[in-house]
């Protein structure tokens, strides 16, 4: 069982940034029909999102959260010790953007920084990671950028996806303490069997050159081989089964029981699996807050979306007990548990600036002096 436990070890703060751009789930109905959108948000709740400009990543909005949350806390980028990018949405195939991240935001040479490639269950993977890291050195501080831009790699027509992804970037904030009582928690578990049923075929080194050819699928919809690919029925049995599985094993593991928690903030896949689970571990609905009406399917970044949402501009300061949950694209599953200040929750920012030194149009800008 890959259970982890790190004591003096606190979140020290979250922050989240969105594009500003707003896509109302309605506004698909002249391509799919009111019939069709009309059911699709009844079952997924999703109704608006939002998506990146052409040239816009997720690093962008991670960069803009990091920012923010760094000037809120009083700390200087040289405090940072570690920077993982947990995301299936890098700026480019090498190098890691984590290094983009570190450039940006001034952490200096001595930082470790590197990329997990992850979609929905990153936020748990990354604090897991950079807890073990700061565990066994003598690292103090620690960023986790988290996010993704999933809508970019849907084919437009394609029912199944075009209307469920949202797209944010979300940064966490880990730091020591001489706090025994300041404890996080984590389980994390891994099904390779299931590498099919979340995947964009072409584009990595397996098929570098895939061909970008449009065929009508099984399920009715189009897409090429760089597209985004979802085997729906696979996937929610999966979540229905193994995601009740992983948080009872979690609550058996660490004594607790859903009392135990102020808030749930879970991978917002699409409503009817949420209260599903919600039901199957009898956490009450109430207290898992809900974003994808508003922000759709963000992937990694959902949780800390869903706690920015609920407690970013809540006046009253308290410290809340949070319970974390990923689960998607692998198959990969993990749920975290920790407390936080809700001093420490910034609200959700708006952005759309891009990186404009990043943007390599042509190859002779790698050439150029800065």
């Amino acid at each position: 069982m890959a259970f982890f436990k790190f004591n003096n070890i606190r979140v020290a703060g979250i922050a989240c940034a969105v594009p500003m751009n707003k896509v109302k789930t309605e506004s698909y109905k002249s391509l799919f029909g009111d019939e069709e959108v009309v059911k699709f948000m009844a079952m997924t709740g999703v109704k608006e999102s939002r998506r990146t400009s052409e040239f816009q990543t997720c690093s962008d909005l991670g960069y803009r959260a990091a920012k923010e949350l760094l000037a809120k806390k009083g700390i200087a980028a040289e405090e940072i010790g570690a920077l993982l990018f947990v995301s299936h949405s890098p700026d480019y195939r090498r190098p890691s953007t984590a290094f983009v991240l570190q450039y940006r935001l001034g952490i200096p040479k001595e930082a470790v920084c590197y990329d997990i490639s992850l979609g929905c269950s990153s936020l748990v993977v990354g604090m897991q990671t950079v807890a073990s890291i700061m565990n066994t050195s003598d690292i103090k501080k620690a960023l986790v950028v988290v996010g993704d831009t999933a809508g970019k790699s849907v084919y437009p027509t394609d029912r199944s996806s075009a209307m469920l992804f949202g797209e944010a970037g979300a940064v966490m904030l880990l730091e020591k303490t001489s706090n025994v009582k300041d404890e996080i928690c984590a389980l994390v578990r891994s099904d390779g069997s299931g590498y099919r049923y979340m995947i964009i075929p072409g584009g990595g080194y397996r098929n570098l050159h895939a061909s970008e050819e449009v065929v009508m699928c099984e399920d009715g919809n189009e897409r090429t081989l760089m597209n985004s690919f979802i085997q729906g029925t696979s996937v929610f049995t999966f979540t229905i089964f193994d995601v009740p599985r992983l948080i009872k094993d979690f609550l058996t593991q660490t004594k607790t029981t859903p009392d135990d928690f102020d808030c749930f903030a879970f991978h917002q896949a699409n409503l009817y699996i949420l209260k599903q689970i919600a039901k199957k571990t009898k956490i009450d609905f109430e207290r898992m807050p809900i974003t994808l009406d508003r922000y759709g399917n963000t992937s990694g970044a959902s949780a800390i979306v869903s706690l920015c949402d609920r407690y970013g501009k809540d006046d009253e300061r308290k410290v809340i007990k949070v319970m974390a949950c990923g689960f998607g694209i692998g198959i990969s599953l993990g749920i975290t548990t920790f407390e936080i200040d809700t001093d420490d929750i910034l609200p959700i920012y708006e952005d759309n600036e891009i990186f404009e030194e990043g943007l390599i149009t042509n190859p002779n800008q790698l050439y150029e002096k800065k």
